[in-house]
């Protein structure tokens, strides 16, 4: 089961941190410091996985990671997950992200963190992996961000609707609105200009 997902840049900023457990924010902040002073004084040369820290529930867990230019990224793990099955859902997460954001780096992280967890949000949930095709990730993104697209243009409809009204030239307010069998009396309203 993943426990947590973590990315920080070199400096040890966390750029996204999703916990499946629930912790105290303390407690996050000390595993986001913990691990990655673990993970960042490793050797380049070392394999890509290690036994978890204290805070991270010791020797039973495990923080697999990879490192790409200027970022860490980092699961932690329990001893039921494969390291190297891991290791490739951080290989498709990192090309899915660089798919949808077209050569992802630092500031999209940063600027399009809601994106970035709706991404992680496909693959991996309650712990879970769902998903690690990466065409399918990149459908099931495109769909939601056609559907926000679609709800914003919803969302300015009462104002074009006014506007419309605004610059309506009606001689006068109708005061009878005849629909059918059905007849509305309209009240004395105020000028909409």
């Amino acid at each position: 089961m993943i426990k947590a997902t973590l990315i920080f840049n070199n400096h040890g900023e966390p750029r996204l941190s999703k916990f499946c457990q629930p912790y105290s924010e303390d407690t996050q902040q000390q595993v986001i410091r913990e691990t990655f002073h673990l993970v960042s004084k490793r050797d380049e040369n070392v394999c890509n996985f290690l036994e978890g820290g204290l805070l991270i529930g010791g020797s039973d867990n495990k923080l697999i990671y990879r490192y790409y230019t200027t970022l860490h990224f980092v699961f932690c793990v329990d001893s039921s997950e494969s390291e190297l099955g891991i290791l490739d859902l951080i290989q498709v997460f990192v090309e899915t992200l660089d798919k949808c954001f077209e050569n992802v780096c630092e500031l999209d992280l940063i600027f399009h963190v809601d994106k970035v967890d709706n991404i992680l949000a496909e693959m991996v949930m309650g712990g879970m992996v769902l998903e690690t095709n990466m065409n399918e990730i990149v459908t099931q993104i495109d769909a939601q961000n056609k559907l926000e697209k679609s709800e914003a243009g919803l969302a300015g409809a009462p104002a074009r609707a006014i506007s419309a009204v605004k610059n309506m030239n009606l001689p006068k307010i109708p005061r009878n609105i005849n629909i059918g069998d059905i007849s509305i009396k309209v009240p004395n309203l105020p000028s909409f200009k």
